[in-house]
């Protein structure tokens, strides 16, 4: 099989990185799918000006200079471009014979976390390399979804036929979920736990283990959530955040208020007043209120257009990839989809009340290292998957090994 990858990337059409020059000069679109490459880059310029935006106060008075985070921002873009590229230069079956290994990487930097990490109000989330502090969860949720998909073709008619089968990666779903809540980050369990969900239900399992994981799922949030006072206290200002504007609901209204000064076309950019240090998390988990204050519901309809299109085509291509009998190709872009497109609502329904109170970002627009490179390598992934699948149909690399 090595060889046969080996092979693969000799190809004249197997060197990403020259075909990306060129790929809008492609009449027939065979390098790369234009269209997501288009919307990919429009929310990510949307995330610089915006970022840069919403940071500019706290900027100036933590560093003195006004364009720190939007520096930062934009290294962790070249980092993120950089990974991106390695990924495009890396066959997909090299993340289907790597799986394992990937996720007991993933495991052992959240142990690491737990023992050596950085501690940020309260939370032990981050491992920190010299300068650089590392979210341990951002590269997690990326390598256990390759490990799932992975699963989901080695394990096919296992996963359909038999319980074990079924049981099996919700196993190592659990002890994701037990490290990561040690930390704690119950927002990235709930994104891991519906990204597993959906992608079972797509692979076939039956609707009555469909139904009874959702069930046990949302008991044990219902459980975690009731049986710990800061959560709780998240669910009842979430349910009534006028109710303690200054104290637990002080955040949401905040954000509330922000949307309500937007408007149909916002106060114009640059112009928001409550990134003046009146809501917290301005230009990183609430920066679509900023946009909302700022553009409106008009940019807000714009970016949340642009990041539906994103996720809509992602799905596109894991339903081509499966229809080119490409199993491994179309469940891990069905994972990455679905992930960010979870992730996404996940966060707009926090900022506009719809949802508690959760730390996570919006992709490829908020400020956030981790974050932002981990989409990007997402991002490259499924460009690659495109690749595969349109360059080779059914002579790509598309399955599995036997075990």
């Amino acid at each position: 099989m090595k060889q046969l990858a080996l092979k693969l990337l000799n190809q004249p059409w197997a060197n990403p990185v020259q075909r990306f020059s060129d790929w809008w000069r492609s009449e027939d679109g065979a390098a790369y799918d234009k269209f997501f490459v288009t919307l990919l880059l429009l929310v990510l310029a949307i995330g610089v000006v915006m970022v840069t935006s919403a940071s500019v106060p706290v900027a100036a008075r933590l560093f003195d200079n006004e364009l720190h985070f939007t520096i930062r921002h934009l290294i962790y873009l070249a980092i993120g471009f950089s990974a991106g590229l390695i990924v495009l230069n890396l066959p997909v079956q090299w993340w289907h014979n790597n799986n394992m290994l990937l996720l007991l990487a993933a495991l052992a930097m959240l142990v690491a976390v737990l023992l050596f990490g950085r501690n940020v109000n309260g939370s032990t989330r981050w491992l920190a390399l010299g300068p650089i502090n590392i979210q341990a969860a951002e590269p997690a949720k990326l390598f256990f979804f390759v490990y799932l998909a992975s699963y989901l073709v080695r394990r096919h008619e296992e996963v359909r036929e038999n319980l074990k089968g079924f049981v099996k990666p919700l196993l190592v779903l659990f002890a994701f979920a037990v490290l990561l809540l040690m930390q704690p980050d119950l927002g990235t369990v709930i994104v891991m736990f519906a990204t597993a969900v959906a992608l079972l239900f797509l692979a076939g399992a039956r609707l009555w283990q469909f139904f009874g994981l959702i069930f046990t799922g949302l008991l044990a949030i219902a459980v975690l959530i009731v049986y710990s006072e800061y959560r709780w206290k998240r669910v009842t200002a979430f349910l009534d955040p006028w109710a303690d504007p200054f104290g637990s609901g002080y955040q949401l209204t905040q954000s509330l208020m922000a949307f309500g000064r937007g408007g149909w076309f916002g106060q114009g950019l640059g112009n928001s007043i409550q990134k003046l240090e009146y809501l917290p998390e301005a230009h990183t988990d609430f920066i679509l209120a900023v946009i909302a204050e700022e553009t409106g519901f008009a940019g807000v309809a714009v970016l949340l257009s642009l990041l539906f299109m994103l996720v809509y085509r992602a799905l596109w291509i894991g339903q081509h990839a499966l229809a080119k009998q490409m199993s491994f190709h179309g469940f891990l872009a069905y994972a990455m989809a679905i992930w960010i497109g979870f992730q996404s609502a996940v966060n707009i329904g926090v900022a506009t009340g719809a949802l508690p109170t959760k730390g996570l970002t919006l992709p490829f627009v908020s400020s956030g290292g981790s974050s932002l490179i981990i989409m990007l390598m997402a991002a490259a992934l499924l460009l690659r998957i495109d690749f595969e699948v349109r360059l080779k149909g059914k002579q790509a690399i598309s399955g599995g090994r036997d075990d």
